[in-house]
């Protein structure tokens, strides 16, 4: 019974996901630069840490010299969500063939990113913005403690290089691969 619950509960959660990203009533996030709108195309990106599948801490700025991929996703363990991060462990190999570096973001916290990536075997650091400061720097909507669905490429001098607005859980990986220098 409980299994079944939490199935109801996740695509519950699911269903409002999707309801909230066609929502256009929040505008466009007033960032820290004193910008509004997503971070476009030749800012700096700003930095932040997370943490990988041992548990050291990452920081965005440590990879300077390479690319990364900096997705923004609403929830853990929510079928999009999980299409989407197992769309990028699935590619991981390519992308790190290349020396392109994965985060992904979502205002869950530490311990629930544990398990996610546990889950999943994750191979690339989640990062916990529970406090929503990284959405914000990076322009990124944030409804109901929930980030939108948003991808930055980060080029190797640390500038966005592309941002994917709008973003197909299935396929978006293979995506931003091709776009990647």
């Amino acid at each position: 019974m409980t299994n079944r619950v939490e199935r109801l509960s996740k695509s519950a959660v699911a269903v409002v996901i999707a309801a909230l990203s066609f929502t256009t009533a929040c505008g466009p996030v007033k960032r820290p630069d004193g910008g509004k709108g997503l971070l476009p195309v030749g800012a700096s990106a700003p930095d932040f840490e997370g943490r990988d599948m041992t548990g050291k801490t990452v920081r965005l700025s440590e990879q300077r010299g390479h690319s990364a991929v900096v997705y923004f996703y609403p929830k853990d363990g929510t079928p999009g969500c999980t299409t989407e991060a197992c769309a990028f462990r699935d590619a991981w190999r390519r992308y790190d063939k290349r020396g392109i570096v994965i985060f992904g973001v979502s205002r869950d916290s530490n311990d629930s990113h544990q398990e996610f990536r546990t889950h999943n075997a994750l191979p690339f650091p989640l990062v916990a913005d529970e406090d929503g400061s990284i959405d914000r720097a990076y322009g990124v909507p944030s409804l109901l403690g929930m980030s939108k669905r948003v991808t930055f490429l980060v080029g190797p001098d640390g500038k966005v290089a592309h941002v994917w607005p709008d973003v197909d859980p299935g396929v978006h990986a293979d995506e931003v691969l091709g776009a990647a220098p």
